[in-house]
């Protein structure tokens, strides 16, 4: 099981169909896909099948964006958020479908811009028509996605770095700690408590390479999947090389784990962590 922000699944063709053959997930969700539905059955649906994977996008041209890719059925799909609200239409952020037994949501929440303002809001209420949705859901459930939410402290590179920003304020933190509420497990870091895992690291800046990232993709997995997790990891060498997204795949394995726990980040950090206050985001005024 896998999830990933491709940040543009046309842009990534070239880095996405190989990480299939290698990795050979069984589910994939995958996030800002950018394409309509039927621009992005041409361009993988063959390639797809040829692997095995039936899809379910849920798209629109430029923007947003959400699929369940699967070689385990792909049942009872529903594109959308039921009640969720709209900015100004209801944007393409989720799908949701059956696969192997489980109800699979792959998510892509709003980025919320700037603390206070009408995206921000927007942002929490559609966090709001998730927990509804996973609420109404069957018992064995995963939520996977681009969440745009930092958990904890632990979960950003120096947490005073990111003061009078989004994705780490106390709204949008219990709005994710309302989901969870539901029973659902973030199994990477159940798995790996005390370790320094990211999944976004901004392009500008060398932010990659100096290790200077969040952990915004998660993977939420109600108790009857949670207790089937043999691994859970981030996969940082999909973040390396030409061309790549800002974020890195998370993978879990359910049952058994043929590789073993390989850990959170592959390869190493190019960098040890800095101290805080010694960086800032790109975006921060000097």
């Amino acid at each position: 099981m896998a999830t990933w922000n491709v940040n543009s699944v046309k842009q990534r063709i070239p880095r996405l169909l190989p990480w299939l053959d290698q990795r050979r997930p069984d589910v994939v969700c995958l996030q800002e896909t950018k394409l309509a539905d039927d621009a992005f059955t041409r361009l993988l649906g063959e390639q797809l099948a040829e692997r095995g994977y039936e899809a379910a996008p849920h798209g629109e041209p430029r923007w947003n964006g959400v699929a369940i890719l699967s070689r385990v059925g792909l049942e009872d799909v529903v594109a959308g958020l039921p009640g969720a609200p709209g900015f100004p239409h209801q944007e393409a952020r989720a799908v949701a479908a059956t696969c192997g037994g489980i109800r699979v949501h792959s998510v892509y929440v709003p980025n919320g811009r700037a603390p206070g303002s009408d995206h921000y809001h927007y942002k929490l209420a559609w966090l709001e028509a998730l927990r509804a949705a996973v609420a109404a859901g069957p018992e064995a459930l995963m939520v996977c996605g681009d969440m745009n939410i930092a958990p904890a402290d632990e979960d950003v590179f120096d947490p005073g770095a990111y003061v009078g920003q989004t994705h780490v304020t106390p709204p949008e933190r219990a709005a994710l700690a309302r989901l969870r509420e539901l029973g659902l497990r973030d199994v990477v870091r159940d798995r790996w408590p005390g370790e320094r895992v990211f999944t976004y690291w901004d392009y500008r800046a060398g932010m990659f390479h100096r290790d200077l990232g969040m952990r915004i993709d998660l993977i939420l997995a109600s108790a009857p999947v949670a207790g089937r997790v043999r691994a859970a990891w981030v996969d940082r060498q999909a973040r390396k090389g030409t061309g790549p997204s800002d974020h890195a795949p998370v993978i879990v394995d359910l049952d058994e784990a043929p590789d073993g726990d390989i850990g959170p980040v592959v390869p190493p950090p190019s960098a040890p962590a800095l101290g805080k206050g010694t960086a800032k985001l790109p975006q921060a005024p000097s």
